[in-house]
C-alpha cells in the first residue's frame, strides 16, 4: 500500500487530524511525511469535497507554527542543556556554540524562513534555532511566514492543479534537495575558511562565558568528585 493510498484511508476516516498530526510532528522534530501528508489531503479536498480547501491550508499552517513552536522550546531548554553538557563528545565546545548562535543571531530569519521549504530543515530548523538562542520574537514571526506561505503554496497549489502536482511536487523537491546540499556544501567551505573570523566575531558579540559558572557544568566522575572533596 502506498503513502497516498494510506494516507487518503485516514483522511476519509479521521479528516483534518491527519493533517494537524502529520504537520505538527514533522514540525516538532521527527521525520515524518507532513508535506506529502498536506498534499494528499488537498487533493482529498478537491476529489471528494469533504474537506475544505481552505480549511486544510489553515489547519497545516497552524499545525507547522505550533509544532515549530514546541520544537523550538524543547532545543532551548533540552537540547541546549545536553549540547554544554555533552558536545565535547562531538567536539562542540563553547566557542563553536558561540558561533553557532552568532550565525543564528544573523541568519536565523532566512533559515528559519527558507528552512519550511527544505524536507531536512523543515524537520530541524525550529530544533537548531531553540539550540542556537534565537530571538523567540524574531523566530515566531518568521516561522509564521513561512508556515503560512509553504502551506498555501502546497495546499492550494495542490487543489487547484489537481493530480499534476506530484510532478511539481517531485521536481520541487529535488530542487530543494540540491539546494540543501549546495547550502551545506558552501557553508562547511566558508566555515573552515572563515572559523579564525567567525570565533572572533562570535566573542566579541558575546564575550567571556555564555553562562555563569555553575549554572550548566559537564557531569563530574566519583573520582573527581572524591578529590574536590
Amino acid at each position: 500500500m502506498t503513502t497516498a493510498v494510506t494516507v487518503g484511508h485516514l483522511l476519509a476516516v479521521y479528516g483534518y487530524w491527519v493533517v494537524v498530526v502529520a504537520v505538527g510532528v514533522e514540525s516538532l522534530g521527527v521525520p515524518v511525511p507532513g508535506e506529502t501528508t498536506l498534499i494528499a489531503a488537498a487533493l482529498y479536498a478537491g476529489s471528494r469535497h469533504r474537506l475544505d480547501p481552505v480549511a486544510v491550508v489553515v489547519v497545516a499552517a497552524v499545525a507547522a507554527m505550533v509544532g515549530d513552536n514546541i520544537g523550538y522550546a524543547l532545543g532551548r531548554v533540552g537540547g541546549y542543556r545536553l549540547l554544554r553538557r555533552y558536545g565535547r563528545y562531538l567536539r562542540v565546545d563553547e566557542t563553536k556554540i558561540k558561533v553557532g548562535r552568532y550565525l543564528f543571531d544573523r541568519h536565523g530569519p532566512k533559515v528559519v524562513f527558507l528552512g519550511r521549504f527544505v524536507s531536512i530543515l523543515r524537520t530541524y530548523a525550529a530544533f537548531l534555532a531553540g539550540i542556537n538562542k534565537m530571538d523567540w520574537w524574531r523566530f515566531l514571526v518568521y516561522n509564521a511566514l513561512g508556515a503560512i506561505v509553504w502551506a498555501t503554496l502546497f495546499g492550494g497549489g495542490a487543489y487547484l492543479l489537481g493530480s499534476g502536482v506530484h510532478r511539481l511536487g517531485t521536481v520541487l523537491s529535488v530542487i530543494g534537495g540540491v539546494v540543501a546540499v549546495a547550502a551545506i556544501v558552501v557553508l562547511v567551505i566558508v566555515w573552515r575558511r572563515q572559523m579564525g573570523a567567525l570565533r572572533e566575531r562570535a566573542e566579541a558579540a558575546y564575550p567571556g562565558p555564555l553562562e555563569p559558572p555553575g549554572v550548566i557544568d559537564p557531569p563530574r566522575s566519583p573520582r573527581a568528585r572524591r578529590r574536590s572533596g
